[in-house]
């Protein structure tokens, strides 16, 4: 395979996801100290992560260009 067709191949699957999965939330573990410093206790907080759609449609875009230009024969 040339170059041009497998990053086009992984910017469609890209695409794909990010048009699919709207966002991706992670857990951190933190530890929080009491008022005193006597007592300490373990929280899991939250981190989301947005996708933008745009983001979505243009790495398709650029893929499926990128796909067509891998098949274009030389004039030699």
């Amino acid at each position: 395979m040339r170059p041009y067709s497998v990053a086009g191949i992984v910017l469609i699957v890209l695409g794909i996801l990010s048009l699919t999965i709207r966002s991706v939330t992670y857990f951190t573990n933190e530890q929080v100290v009491g008022p005193m410093g006597i007592f300490a206790w373990d929280v899991s907080r939250p981190h989301t992560i947005f996708i933008n759609p745009i983001a979505g449609v243009l790495a398709l875009a650029i893929g499926i260009g990128l796909l067509l230009m891998s098949r274009r024969g030389t004039a030699t």
